[in-house]
C-alpha cells in the first residue's frame, strides 16, 4: 500500500519518550519509537519531528515555583535539544541520516535553524528534527510544530498523544468520553478541547493546515497515519 502524504511533521511530547517512569528518557521507548520512523522513512515519506521537552523541564510549571517566565521557556528549549539528539543518535543507530536544526544556535550539537536548509535535507530523504521551540519564550511546542509545519511545506502535523483521538472528555478519568473522529478548527477552539494550544489551533486555520490527532505509542499507528487508515481524529477546516 502506498503513502496518502508525502511530506509529514510529527509532533511528539517530551514525556513520550520518558515511558513508565514519566520523567528522563526511556532507552527502551526510544528504541521502538525510531524503529518505527524508521519504517515510515523506508516508505518514501519526507518526515520532519519536533519534539518537547516536558520529561526534563517544563517552563510553565518552573514559572510556578518563582523563576522568571522567560527563563523558564529557554532552559524548556534546551530541554528539546535534549531529546532531539537522544532521538538522532537512536535513529542513526538504524542507519537513518537525521539532523537537527536549533532555533537556539549551538553549532557544536546542532545546525541552526535556516528553512532553506531543512527543506533541501528532506528533499535529500533526510529526518529533520526540530528543537528549541521558536527559538522565542511564550510560545509552546505545539506553536513551533505549526508555524515549522508551514515553512517547510507539510501537507499535515500528526500530534501524537497518548490516547487515540480526541475526545469530548479526559477518556482516562471520564469512560464514558465520546471520540470525535473529524472536527473543525472552530470545534476545537469553541469547546477547549485539548488538542493543541489556541495558538497552534489558529495558525493552523488560518492556513488550512489539517491536523490528525492519534495514539502513536500503539506499534504501527504511525505508519497507518501515512498510508491514510481511518485513525485517530482529523481536525480541518470542514465542508468548504
Amino acid at each position: 500500500m502506498g503513502t496518502r502524504y508525502r511530506r509529514v511533521l510529527l509532533k511528539i511530547s517530551g514525556e513520550a519518550l520518558a515511558g513508565s517512569a514519566g520523567y528522563g528518557i526511556d532507552p527502551a521507548v526510544l528504541v521502538t519509537f525510531a524503529r518505527e520512523l524508521q519504517e515510515v522513512h523506508e516508505m518514501g515519506c519526507e518526515l520532519a519531528l519536533v519534539i518537547g521537552g516536558g520529561n526534563i523541564f517544563r517552563g510553565l510549571a518552573a514559572s510556578a515555583q518563582g523563576i522568571d517566565r522567560a527563563t523558564g521557556d529557554y532552559m524548556g528549549m534546551l530541554a528539546t535539544v535534549i531529546n532531539a539528539l537522544a532521538l538522532q543518535n537512536a535513529l542513526e543507530r538504524l542507519g537513518v541520516p537525521t539532523r537537527v536544526l536549533s532555533a537556539i544556535e549551538m553549532q557544536a550539537v546542532a545546525e541552526p535553524y535556516i528553512r532553506r536548509r531543512a527543506t533541501r535535507h528532506l528533499e535529500k530523504r533526510r529526518v529533520v528534527i526540530f528543537a528549541a521551540g521558536t527559538g522565542n519564550p511564550y510560545f509552546t511546542t505545539d506553536t513551533a510544530a505549526s508555524l515549522r509545519a508551514m515553512e517547510i511545506g507539510a501537507q499535515v502535523i500528526f500530534k501524537a498523544t497518548r490516547v487515540d483521538g480526541v475526545y469530548s472528555a479526559d477518556p482516562e478519568t471520564t469512560p464514558d468520553a465520546t471520540r470525535f473522529e473529524e472536527l473543525t478548527y472552530l470545534d476545537v477552539l469553541k469547546r477547549q478541547l485539548q488538542v493543541m494550544d489556541s495558538t497552534a489551533i489558529s495558525l493552523c486555520m488560518d492556513n488550512g493546515l489539517p491536523i490528525l490527532v492519534f495514539n502513536a505509542l500503539r506499534a504501527g499507528n504511525i505508519v497507518k497515519a501515512i498510508r491514510g487508515e481511518a485513525i485517530g481524529t482529523l481536525v480541518h477546516a470542514g465542508a468548504p
